[in-house]
């Protein structure tokens, strides 16, 4: 069973969902076959490999290597914190254009057996580190870790606390979280297209230049600089889900100053945004009929006793009644529309411990016409706080992934051609998923990214743990990410939830910890 901590952690990286992901792209509008040795797409193989930065710092930037960093009590007891100051752009640095990341740290307890800063991502992308570092690091590490290490956590350019993304206020979000994302007539597909566009064009005037400067190559370019500022000769990481990627990025671009990293509930970099896409669509239908099994042992299951099939398409059947006649929610404004109640059923597959938490909500919305308890879990996804604010992972989150990469489909007529091979990956959420890459699409900053083989050459080991029913991350991009790395050693997780480290396995976390604190990896193949 998994701890209270375990259910915090969930929480706390709720917003590393990647319902919405648009990660790489190869501009087509339909993927190719899977490779049915790997899992992944077999043009996949094919992608081009990241190179690596020369090892001598250009003179342009030895500035920023050099900078110490000046600390201040911040949050809670133990963590300080101070700001790390980087170009906006690497390839044309201005330090009239420079920008302050923030990054906290809570030193090592005991000094002498220092082995180095640990840096930690909770995934997005755009998820604070700054506040996960704060919040989580008591629980999730043992004490011979932070023992050894300072724990540190640092807020990626446009997020969090570093001159973070903004795109719209709190009552345009209502409105744009209200939005039918799975529409069902030409006006209801202009209406998600008006939605998007006017989210894109709020991102761009409230943003600016910034908004071309947050991808994850730089950000990864960001953590270098940081490395040196806090002293270490190598980097040590610990990342969750998109973590992974930046994690992975870093290694590739400097594969020499690599220390340990954990990369848990991998992305594989190299895929498109189609099958990324897809993947995940069929990650969550996954780790969704294992929440039905488990709910149809139970007597008071409220999509019913008939098994994994009859309860996706009892939920199916749930959300055309509420597409048709949103429910209630106790909050006169919003009530729950279709959108909120998938978001809301999406949020709760994350973690084996929300699953109490999405019975009961669904037994109020189904049974008792309450969508109170949807809306709640919902709003837990989308950052919105009682007051009606919402963070900043809502808006750092397509920037990013949007920069990394262009939509995979172009336009509606892409998606409605598409959209049989995405409900053939998951008839309970494809069409979502489907819908949803037209964000990217009309995105006002051109990507400047896409797919990419990381070998991270001269690496040493990078510990890669995957989990074989995560909904968010699926177990074969894990595979993946540990074949394409030279060093690459895979950890199986035999079990539910997004992301495997920190309380959902013991094995698991006896596998870490060796590997963090003694640079022991397990054996290749080992299953917990």
């Amino acid at each position: 069973m998994r701890t209270t901590g375990r259910l915090g952690l969930a929480a706390l990286t709720a917003t590393t969902l990647l319902l919405t992901a648009c990660s790489s792209d190869d501009g087509s509008d339909e993927g190719p076959p899977s490779d049915p040795e790997s899992g992944s797409s077999s043009a996949a193989l094919d992608a081009p490999a990241l190179e690596p930065l020369p090892a001598e710092i250009p003179a342009d930037l030895r500035p920023y290597y050099d900078q110490r960093l000046r600390w201040e009590p911040c949050g809670t007891a133990d963590f300080e914190c101070a700001d790390l100051t980087v170009p906006l752009d690497y390839e044309n640095v201005d330090p009239a254009e420079d920008i302050r990341l923030t990054v906290t740290r809570s030193a090592a307890t005991e000094p002498d057996e220092r082995i180095g800063a640990l840096l930690m991502n909770p995934g997005g992308p755009g998820a604070s580190a700054v506040d996960f570092a704060q919040s989580a690091a008591s629980f999730l590490y043992p004490s011979e870790v932070r023992a050894r290490y300072d724990m540190v956590g640092f807020d990626a350019r446009g997020t969090g606390q570093s001159e973070p993304v903004e795109c719209l206020t709190g009552d345009e979000m209502d409105d744009y979280t209200l939005t039918d994302r799975t529409p069902d007539s030409d006006a209801e597909v202009d209406e998600l297209l008006a939605a998007f566009d006017t989210f894109a064009q709020g991102c761009q005037e409230r943003s600016g230049e910034l908004l071309g400067h947050i991808s994850t190559i730089e950000s990864a370019r960001d953590m270098d600089v940081l490395r040196a500022a806090l002293g270490d000769e190598k980097l040590h990481y610990v990342g969750f889900s998109y973590g992974t990627k930046l994690g992975a990025v870093y290694a590739g671009l400097f594969p020499e100053r690599t220390g340990r990293l954990v990369l848990d509930a991998a992305m594989d970099p190299r895929l498109s945004t189609l099958d990324t896409d897809r993947e995940q669509a069929g990650g969550f239908e996954t780790a969704f009929r294992s929440f039905a099994e488990d709910c149809a042992s139970r007597d008071d299951c409220p999509l019913g006793t008939g098994g994994p099939d009859a309860a996706s398409q009892a939920l199916l059947d749930f959300f055309s009644t509420v597409d048709a006649e949103p429910l209630p929610s106790g909050d006169g404004e919003r009530p729950l529309t279709e959108s909120l109640a998938q978001t809301g059923v999406a949020y709760a597959l994350y973690a084996e411990d929300l699953w109490p938490m999405l019975r009961d909500a669904l037994a109020g919305a189904i049974e008792d016409g309450d969508g109170s308890g949807l809306l709640a879990l919902a709003d837990a996804y989308n950052e919105r706080g009682a007051d009606g604010t919402y963070g900043t992972t809502m808006f750092a989150f397509p920037a990013i992934s949007c920069l990394d990469s262009p939509s995979g489909n172009e336009d509606a007529d892409a998606v409605r051609d598409a959209l049989a091979s995405y409900e053939e990956a998951s008839p309970t959420f494809g069409r979502d998923f489907a819908w949803a890459t037209l964000l990217c699409a009309a995105w006002p900053v051109e990507p400047s990214g896409g797919p990419v083989s990381i070998p991270a050459t001269g690496a040493t080991d990078i510990l890669v743990i995957g989990t074989l029913r995560d909904p968010a991350t699926p177990y074969a991009w894990a595979e993946g990410l540990a074949e394409q790395l030279d060093t690459g050693i895979l950890l199986t997780y035999d079990g539910d939830g997004h992301g495997a480290y920190g309380g959902a396995s013991e094995c698991v976390d006896s596998a870490v910890n060796a590997y963090l604190l003694e640079n022991v990896s397990p054996e290749e193949g080992t299953t917990c």
